[in-house]
């Protein structure tokens, strides 16, 4: 494995970030496909053999139990010191529980305070590598939200601070206030970019390019959609609510672009997945895309999609299907 910095920080990590969505008791929170400790155990344990030394969870991944999981199996299988733990902070633990409850959810410094020493509780360890806010708090002025987090960063309880999904003009504003007062700006942004979503090429990509801050694209993949000819559904895609309000609207435009993945994996004999991920790959500014995995199989052809280079005229025609999208992914 060859390792990149993300962004302009020291920091080393592989070129590919495990999503650890996946992991989690499959009654706890929304997401029953998820997988249990027992059935965690292999694809971890296959991450780290293959060099895999990032991995991206969140607060409320499963009512926490993802972090739970993680941290418990990361110990088995590596030192802390080598590899480098992400999680976010905006939801609620048990989201959907907790939504409507007060200062449960959010990014106030009552909220941020208590959720880091909740997360660092479930992951086992002392501090996090990478603290991201999971999505934009309308209801709490960035300020108080930018001091917080530098707070935690002086506490030593997280190294870096991270953005995800949001308005350019939002994260502007952020490191706006974090430079003007001399606090820890975020050093990634975690956002969404795929083949059948690329909207985010207009704004918040070259912002990020221009300010040396690093790209950790989910959902690189739309959520299985260019892993299969158009159509093939699995467990996930048929309970999976979010990513099917995702790409309901543009399903016949989004076929047109998964016909033409499918074609370029044929020629190349390889699977549709790497195709996907080898243009993700290929963006500047990307320093990790993160990618999910319910079977080390899948792990294995992720990181095959590291060696695959996309000649000029594929990339032009991966992409000449696409058409406008709604903005979508920043609730």
């Amino acid at each position: 494995m060859n390792y990149v910095k993300l962004g302009s920080t020291g920091l080393d990590i592989s070129p590919l970030c495990l999503g650890c969505m996946t992991f989690g008791e499959p009654d706890a929170g929304t997401h029953p496909w998820t997988l249990n400790e027992a059935d965690s155990r292999p694809i971890i344990r296959h991450a780290v053999e293959q060099g895999i030394n990032f991995f991206d969870t969140a607060n409320s991944y499963s009512a926490g139990t993802s972090e739970t999981i993680v941290g418990k199996l990361l110990k088995e299988f590596t030192r802390r010191e080598e590899i480098v733990i992400a999680t976010k902070v905006f939801y609620p633990a048990n989201m959907w529980e907790g939504s409507n409850k007060p200062n449960e959810k959010g990014l106030s410094r009552k909220a941020i305070l208590a959720n880091i020493d909740a997360s660092l509780a479930r992951l086992g360890t002392d501090y996090v590598d990478l603290y991201q806010i999971h999505r934009w708090d309308y209801h709490t002025p960035i300020e108080e939200t930018m001091e917080a987090l530098n707070d935690i960063v002086k506490a030593g309880k997280a190294r870096y601070i991270g953005a995800s999904s949001m308005y350019a003009w939002q994260f502007a504003k952020a490191q706006h206030a974090a430079q003007l007062n001399g606090w820890s700006r975020f050093v990634s942004m975690q956002n969404y970019l795929n083949l059948l979503y690329r909207e985010e090429e207009r704004e918040m990509i070259p912002l990020c390019r221009d300010q040396g801050v690093g790209l950790m694209p989910w959902s690189p993949m739309a959520r299985g959609r260019l892993t299969r000819p158009k159509g093939e559904q699995t467990e996930r895609t048929k309970t999976d609510i979010s990513g099917q309000s995702f790409y309901k609207a543009t399903e016949a435009e989004d076929g047109r672009v998964i016909d033409v993945v499918e074609q370029i994996a044929h020629e190349r004999g390889l699977p549709m997945a790497q195709i996907a991920l080898a243009w993700v790959l290929g963006k500047q500014g990307v320093s990790a895309p993160i990618v999910g995995a319910s079977k080390p199989a899948q792990l294995t052809d992720a990181i095959a999609a590291l060696e695959v280079e996309l000649s000029d005229e594929e990339i032009k025609r991966l992409e000449a299907p696409y058409v406008p999208h709604a903005v979508t992914g920043f609730s």
